[in-house]
């Protein structure tokens, strides 16, 4: 079947290689900018790193998969990108992720560009849901969120300012089940944006949160997505499309770069018009 006109020819889902980029904005403003992703290893968030590696930022990104993150890092310094630096971290231990964001820091600089992109859509029913699984889940999908903030944001004061980009989920607005930790976390995700872009704003720090549909990562297509969701997607969403980790990351660059500067405490849903 023919590629849909402005489609890519063919499947890349996370753009790594950024085939055809010469179609896309260029940002000066990330060039050499020091940016931290965290959850960067796989899926949205090797796009992100991928593509702030491409604009020419030096990038910082924590994830609890060590092989993958060694080699997207290796990936991208072959490709001729200044190599990330991956940090092995477990987001959910909160005195772990300061020390690996410490490191960053002492690494690259302070870091004005913090993408909270970590997260576990892990699925089980309510009805079988334990107190720990609950918050093993927001202190995967939340709590880091927070953190994270709170470590960056004095840096970022001193710089003069940043951009703080959440990862929430159109799942918080959908009619998704079987989700429940999930769902309440990146509902929880907006509420935090709100607030820590009120906080924030004095010291020219922006906070927004991105909110994706349904992309089309490896881990989806492999094991998650059936051709009934498929169906389905085409039925919910107003641009019949798949949406790919690339289109959640570009969203993103534009967040993050000077290009958006007034730009605070506001929810950015991409999802192919599906809310």
């Amino acid at each position: 079947m023919a590629a849909r006109p402005g489609s890519p020819a063919q499947h890349d889902p996370t753009d790594a290689g950024l085939t055809g980029r010469e179609r896309f904005a260029r940002y000066p403003s990330l060039e050499g900018r020091n940016v931290v992703v965290t959850g960067g290893a796989t899926g949205i968030g090797a796009a992100l790193v991928a593509h702030f590696a491409a604009q020419g930022a030096a990038v910082a990104f924590v994830d609890v998969a060590e092989d993958e993150s060694r080699a997207l890092a290796a990936r991208l310094a072959a490709e001729g990108h200044r190599e990330p630096l991956a940090i092995t971290c477990d987001v959910r231990d909160t005195g772990a992720l300061r020390v690996a964001l410490d490191h960053a820091a002492d690494t690259l600089g302070p870091a004005s560009v913090l993408v909270n992109n970590a997260a576990s859509d892990r699925r089980t029913r309510s009805t079988e849901l334990a107190p720990e699984e609950w918050d093993d889940l927001l202190a995967v999908n939340l709590r880091p969120h927070f953190f994270a903030i709170q470590a960056v944001a004095p840096h970022m004061a001193a710089l003069g300012g940043g951009s703080i980009v959440n990862l929430g989920s159109i799942s918080a607005h959908a009619d998704f089940v079987d989700l429940a930790g999930y769902i309440a976390s990146k509902a929880g995700i907006e509420g935090l944006t709100r607030t820590m872009a009120r906080e924030l704003g004095p010291a020219n720090i922006r906070v927004n949160c991105v909110i994706p549909g349904w992309v089309m990562t490896e881990r989806q297509r492999r094991g998650v997505i059936t051709p009934e969701d498929l169906a389905a997607l085409d039925a919910k969403q107003c641009l019949k499309l798949r949406l790919e980790p690339a289109d959640v990351a570009r969203l993103v660059l534009w967040l993050a770069a000077d290009d958006s500067r007034a730009a605070t405490g506001q929810r950015w849903v991409i999802d192919g018009g599906w809310m």
